[in-house]
Order: structure tokens, then sequence, then C-alpha cells
């Protein structure tokens, strides 16, 4: 048997709640906009963030009052669970497997406190058999869905004609604060959105895609360029100036290195997929790792039509290639809190 891990199926899922980004331009402008001095300075990263609309957890009326911690784990809980359980289903779906099939599930979530984790608050709804193993993985911010990815594939690998079911769930919009006057909480009212993805991961013959390497790098001392910081009310978002500067010089030599301890060169890949952080980011990327200037054109895609979701946003990248023809060699590629960055090489099936 063919001891490589295989794609099997890979499916998206969102809220219901739509945010257009002139509502929440206007939104942020009647709650920040007699408060914080530089709002004016700041207004216009709504029009040239590069979004049209965004999927929210919440109807916007509710980010308009104050919220603290209770009142957010408690939305996280609620969405969180129904978008893990339409995520997974599809995912299950496409793959022609049930719920009691899935020998493991690889749970991905940054934005919310679930003891116990979501796969376990889900597993009734789901119909998981009772020795399901299951990884549930915290902290990974936007590299999440990528290093999630690689991790399924790992344990696929490991464990031959076990069915593997990553999901990845993040609600961003839960960080929007009315309470915090910062320039980083106007660029998140921005660019976030939320949303999920789910696939199935199996070593074997058939599938979609074959799983060729995958590998992170992490640079020292970078850990205030992103994350979260947490107080009473929640959580609070940690962005720095200089993410599209640092890409620029940084992704091309990480994404490099990591592909060289597998024997692949740059010049060897057909198209990077690549989590859009932002539009400054996603030209930085494009410089980083010499592709022509609009070549991430599904990225942008995605970004213009979801926002910023964090770990899910590349694979709802990898699923619109996918959609498009997968080329002979794409590497799926994501920067996160750490600071890192996470890549996966995959081939096309023959």
């Amino acid at each position: 048997m063919n001891q490589t891990a295989k794609l099997i199926s890979l499916t998206t899922a969102v809220p219901e709640h739509i945010l257009y980004q002139e509502d929440a331009a206007a939104a942020a402008r009647e709650m920040f906009g007699k408060r914080f001095a530089i709002f004016d300075r700041m207004a216009p990263v709504f029009l040239t963030a590069g979004i049209r609309k965004r999927h929210v957890a919440r109807p916007i009326e509710w980010y308009s009052k104050p919220q603290g911690w209770k009142e957010r784990t408690a939305a996280y809980l609620e969405v969180a669970h129904d978008l893990f359980v339409d995520a997974a289903n599809k995912a299950l779906d496409a793959a022609r497997l049930t719920a009691d099939e899935i020998d493991i599930v690889v749970t991905v979530s940054s934005t919310g406190i679930a003891t116990p984790s979501l796969e376990a608050r889900a597993f009734r709804a789901m119909g998981f058999r009772e020795d399901i193993q299951r990884v549930p993985v915290f902290g990974l911010g936007c590299a999440g869905g990528v290093s999630g990815f690689a991790i399924a594939a790992r344990l696929a690998k490991a464990e031959p004609g076990a069915n593997v079911l990553l999901v990845v769930v993040e609600l961003c919009s839960l960080a929007f604060r009315l309470d915090q006057l910062t320039k980083a909480g106007i660029v998140a009212c921005a660019l976030f959105g939320d949303g999920a993805a789910a696939c199935v991961l199996r070593a074997g013959e058939e599938g979609i895609a074959e799983v060729e390497a995958a590998g992170e790098h992490t640079w020292p001392d970078t850990l205030d360029i992103m994350g979260w910081d947490l107080d009473s009310q929640g959580f609070e978002v940690i962005f720095a100036q200089a993410i599209p500067s640092f890409a620029e010089a940084n992704m091309g030599p990480a994404v490099s290195g990591i592909l060289g301890r597998s024997k692949i060169r740059m010049d060897e890949v057909d198209r990077f997929v690549c989590h859009p952080g932002g539009t400054k980011v996603v030209v930085a990327l494009e410089r980083a790792l010499g592709i022509p200037q609009g070549g991430l054109d599904h990225e942008r895609e995605i970004l213009r039509e979801y926002g910023n979701m964090s770990a899910p946003t590349a694979l709802f990248v990898l699923d619109r290639t996918l959609r498009a023809g997968l080329p002979s060699r794409s590497v799926v590629t994501a920067m996160g809190p750490g600071f890192s960055a996470s890549c996966v090489s995959l081939k096309r099936a023959a």
C-alpha cells in the first residue's frame, strides 16, 4: 500500500450573518469616531483592505454593545460548534464517509477557549465512535490551518488506512472590542471574518492530492509581531505594522529552507497557495516568493469575499485552487504567531 497521506476531501462553511464593508465602516465610525482621536486617519483602512464582505458570528448590533468574557465565550461555544458540524459533515459527505468511520479528529481553533474541546462538544451531533482519537490544537493563529493540515497528514501516514478528519474553526470577530482604542483594534474591525474548513486525509491509493512534504520555520524573538493579549474582557489583537515588510524579507528564505529539506526547489513549485492576511501581505508574498504581481488571484478573491478568517483562510484558498484545477505541485503557506511560517507541499493525484 502507498504510505503517503492523501487529501480525500476539502470543504468550507461560514456563519449566516453577512457584514458588508461599508456597513462595518459606518458602524466603526459610530462606535469609535468621537472617542478615538486618530480614527479619521485610520478610517481609510476599510476602503484599502480589499474586502467587499465578511461572515460573522453575530449580527452587527451585537458588536455595538459591551461584551465580556462570558458573552464572548457563549457566542464562541454556540457558533463554533455549529460551524464544526457543518464543515465536518460536508467533508464527510464529499469523502463518502460517515462520522463513525473517522478514526482521528484534529481540531484547530485559537479564537475561543473550550474545555472540553470543540470535537467533544460536537461528539453526539456528529456521531463519532467512542474510541475516536481527539487532537485539539490551540495557539497557532493564522498558521493553524496549514500546520493542522500537516499534523493530520502525519497522523494519517502513521496509521495507514485510518480516516483522519481535520476541522479548523475561527471566530475572529469575537475579538472586536469597544473598550480598546488602538490602531490594531481598528484594523481588526476592518479585516477579520469568521469561518471554518474541514478535510479528510488517509494514507492509501486514492485521493485528490498527495501530501508530499511539510514543515515549519519559527523566527526567534518575534513574539510581539502577532497574537492575542488577554484581559478580563476577552482577546485583544496584536498586529505589528511590520508584518508585510517582514514577510517580504523573510518568507522566501524560510519557504526555500522548508522545501529544501525535502529536496524540492522553489522553481519546481507550480503554484503557491497562500494565506492572504491582508492586501499588503499578499503583495509582500508575491515579491518574497517570486510570483508575478497579481499572481495570487485566488487569495485576493477569498480576502474580498470572506476577509481574514485566520486559520481556515488558507484552506479556503486551497479549495478555490482545487476547483480551478490543481497544478502538478502546489505549496500551501501561512504565517502565524510565534512568529512562524508553515508549509505543505501537495502533488496532484495521477
